[in-house]
């Protein structure tokens, strides 16, 4: 660190610089649990495909396009309702198009920033799934060495039994009147 890469008055830059070289290096194990952490973060995302909650409305997603006509009346009555209907959307349709188009555009929109969100969520729940895993290294290796440090050191023979709790003079103690002990007033 130079002191001209640090923004500050009071302390100033040289005296931040010299306390900082005074401190201890980290050891190799800090360096290399820093460098697999930097090396992680600095990933990019993978691409995923568009998330299953997500599927369904994509195909939906275009609203100017309807399914096929059909019509649930038989005969004559039926097929002269779809030829209709056809001949309507074939007519229309640019019209249909361009009333719709916004709304194709905002839903598009609306899709692409919920797959945005779930991106960004799957990332953050990968982060803390990897953050975890180095708290839980972190503790086993602080419970190891609390462990190692136990076993090292001598026992006091007064830690080791259970220690009677204060002593109370029962003479001393006032009794409230209209009570006794263990009970309240009211009944």
């Amino acid at each position: 660190m130079r002191p001209e890469d640090l923004l500050t008055r009071a302390p100033s830059a040289e005296d931040v610089v010299r306390e900082t070289q005074k401190l201890p290096q980290p050891s190799e194990e800090a360096r290399e649990s820093l460098r697999r952490s930097l090396e992680v973060a600095s990933k990019p995302a993978t691409p995923a495909p568009w998330p299953a909650l997500l599927q369904e409305a994509r195909g939906k997603m275009d609203s100017r396009y309807a399914e096929p006509a059909t019509s649930h009346r038989g005969g004559l009555v039926g097929l002269a309702l779809v030829v209709s209907k056809r001949a309507f959307r074939g007519v229309f349709q640019p019209f249909i198009n361009e009333v719709l188009r916004k709304q194709v555009e905002f839903n598009e929109s609306i899709l692409d920033a919920l797959a945005t969100i779930h991106d960004v969520q799957r990332e953050h729940v990968r982060t803390q799934a990897l953050w975890r895993q180095e708290l839980d290294h972190r503790l086993a290796r602080i419970e190891a060495a609390a462990s190692r440090g136990r076993e090292a050191a001598p026992v006091p023979a007064e830690t080791s039994t259970a220690k009677p709790g204060p002593t109370v003079d029962t003479a001393s103690v006032k009794q409230t009147p209209g009570t006794s002990r263990g009970r309240s007033r009211r009944r």
